[in-house]
């Protein structure tokens, strides 16, 4: 038999703001939000969350793989985000598993079998979270790169965004199209 409780408001059962309602006791849960429901509960957010992106061209040298100067930020719920050290560092309270990604681009001409990747540091270690081009066009042309992850972060852990180049000499990452970005996912 199902029972079926309807109400317009369901609030706690005191003045006190901390209360909690528990609804289900021991038992499995699940909660489903209708369609009038205009805020979503911070448990079910995709937080922290942050996307920070690259202000001015930055000159990379050849052959060495660098650090992105990602000084300024779209979006940082949790203040995760340092723009002074380029870093992302995952808050108390805040492990959990993470969607990452990443878009890099140039400004210089790639060419004759050159290459670029970028690549994700986790705290000060280069990672196999890697995505490259290798050229060979007829012609000379700017390069992008892209790469999305899925990442198991614990409290403290650091993401860093760096790059790398054989085109010759140095060249300059293009700020309109360099950004790293991501999010926790809830239910993983």
């Amino acid at each position: 038999m199902t029972s079926i409780l309807e109400v317009e408001q369901l609030d706690t059962l005191s003045s006190n703001a901390s209360s909690t309602l528990t609804i289900g006791g021991t038992n499995t849960t699940t909660i489903a939000f209708g369609p009038n429901v205009t805020t979503t509960p911070s448990s079910l957010a995709n937080t922290p969350a942050f996307k920070a992106r690259l202000t001015a061209s930055q000159s990379i040298p050849n052959a060495t793989l660098t650090k992105i100067n990602l000084n300024a930020e779209d979006i940082d719920t949790d203040n995760a985000f340092d723009i002074s050290n380029y870093k992302f560092t995952v808050p108390s309270g805040k492990d959990g598993v993470y969607l990452i990604g990443y878009s890099l681009a140039t400004d210089a001409v790639i060419d004759d079998t050159e290459r670029l990747f970028g690549r994700i540091y986790l705290n000060g270690a280069g990672q196999l979270y890697t995505t490259a081009n290798d050229w060979s066009p007829s012609a000379s042309n700017d390069m992008f790169v892209n790469l999305s992850v899925i990442m198991d972060l614990s409290v403290g852990d650091y993401l860093e965004l760096y790059m790398y180049h054989n085109e010759g000499g140095a060249i300059n990452c293009n700020p309109s199209y360099t950004r790293l970005w991501g999010y926790k996912l809830i239910g993983a």
